[in-house]
Parts: structure tokens; sequence; C-alpha cells
């Protein structure tokens, strides 16, 4: 059985609870709903684009299916930016978002992470390992893998790579993929599935293993206005398909999708 219970007991539950609070916009602001593994670049592009554009970014970074909840019960966002397809095509279905400003933005990788210290090395991700004896008697974190992206991506992985039944007593669901990460970083879990993104930022941990790109559907993140996104959040839109966004994402490891419009 996989332990179900998010690993609040672990240390992760004040940086899970500050993404997952809705941001409150300010007069002559927009705001951004992002996934929790984009904070970093988008931190960076939010002033870039307050610094070109003069328009001020509120910005709350959670699990893309917190941040839809959120925004189907009345959440002021005027951009939602998603980890995976199913949560914006949720979206879509329900007129939260404007579809016709839909575009597929970034991509990234899975990986396998263990804490920098770890007397764990290099793995090959197949059916031949014994990923829980790897963990030994800690745990194997992921993103919920009920509605994370991040944890519904390590799922079918596991699954397809033939390493499921192995984990299942070690596997631990977290709220969202940053409060897996933070665990492995400070020791409190053996071993970790990320997006590679979140392993590049993160000193204190290692990836150990890279899951094949055909062991889970593709990693992507589209973006969109919201139905009731303020004018002006178009122009947010745009900026990310920009060179310079383009080069910042490039920067923090992601793939660049479209091609740019400036």
């Amino acid at each position: 059985m996989i332990n179900r219970r998010l690993l609040l007991g672990f240390g992760a539950a004040t940086a899970a609870a500050a993404w997952s609070t809705p941001a409150r916009a300010q007069p002559g602001s927009i705001t951004i709903f992002a996934a929790a593994s984009l904070k970093n670049a988008f931190d960076d592009l939010n002033a870039m684009f307050t610094k070109a554009m003069g328009i001020r970014t509120v910005a709350s970074y959670a699990a893309s299916a917190a941040l839809m909840k959120q925004i189907e019960q009345g959440a002021p966002a005027d951009v939602f930016i998603s980890a995976d397809t199913d949560w914006m095509d949720y979206g879509a279905q329900r007129n939260l978002i404007q579809n016709t400003t839909r575009v597929n933005l970034l991509g990234n990788r899975l990986v396998l992470i263990a804490p920098k210290d770890s007397g764990i090395g290099s793995v090959s991700l197949g059916a031949g390992l014994d990923l829980g004896a790897l963990a030994g008697q800690s745990r194997i974190v992921v993103g919920d893998m009920r509605s994370v992206p991040a944890g519904k991506y390590a799922k079918e992985a596991l699954e397809k790579l033939g390493l499921w039944p192995s984990v299942g007593k070690n596997l631990a669901m977290t709220e969202n993929v940053r409060a897996a990460l933070t665990l492995v970083a400070r020791g409190e879990a053996s071993l970790g599935i990320v997006y590679e993104t979140d392993a590049k930022v993160e000193p204190n941990v290692k990836v150990v293993g890279v899951f094949p790109s055909d062991s889970h559907p593709t990693i992507m993140y589209p973006a969109a206005l919201t139905a009731n996104a303020k004018p002006e959040a178009l122009q947010y839109l745009t900026f990310l398909r920009s060179d310079a966004a383009r080069a910042k994402f490039e920067a923090y490891g992601f793939t660049f999708l479209p091609q740019p419009s400036s």
C-alpha cells in the first residue's frame, strides 16, 4: 500500500501552505497562478516583465490541481500555467480559461533525486532495479499521484518501467513537487521524484536517475488567460513567448516550445 498521507510531518507544511494560499492582486497589477515547479523562473520573469512594461505582478505557486480549483471557486487569477494538460483541459471544459489564448509553453524531464551527500550513486531506471531496497527504511517522496502532475507522471513511469511492485511500502505523497524536493534536500527522505528543473535549483540534492521520456506522457506546461483576465494580462502572455523569456526558461533547464513572438 502507498502511504497516502501528506508528509507535513516531515517539515514541508510551511512551504506548501505558502504556495497554496491564493494571491491578492493590488490595483494596477495582474495575478499569475503557476505550477510550483515554475517558481524560480517565474520570479525572475515577473520582475523582468514589471520592469519592461510597468505592470505589477502577483504570483501564487502551488500544485496545478490546487490552483485550478481555486480559480473554479472564484480566485481572482488572470493567467494560469499548469504542469500538465489535464488541469488546463479541466479549466477549458468549465469555461474557466480563454481557450483561444492557450499555448503549450514549456517541456521538462522527470528525474530521481537523492540528498547531495547520499551514498546512492547513478542508477538505471528499469525493471531490474529494486527501487524500494535502494530507499531502505526511508521514503521515496512524490507529488500526490492522484492530482499533482509530477506525481501522476511518476506513477505512470514507475508502472511502465516495472518498478511499481518494489516501491509501494516506501512511497509517500506530498502536496506539490517542491515539497518533495524540500524533503530530499533536508535529508528527510532518501529519494524523490521531481522535475529536472527542480533539481537544478536545489544545491542540496543530486540527480541519480533520469526517467526515459517514453515511460510517461510528455511533460508539458500550457499557459492561458483566465475567463475574467484583465486586458493587460494579454501582454504578459505575449511576454512569456518572447526571446527574453525563452532565454530565462532555458537557463533554468526548461524546453521552450512555442516559436518566439518577438
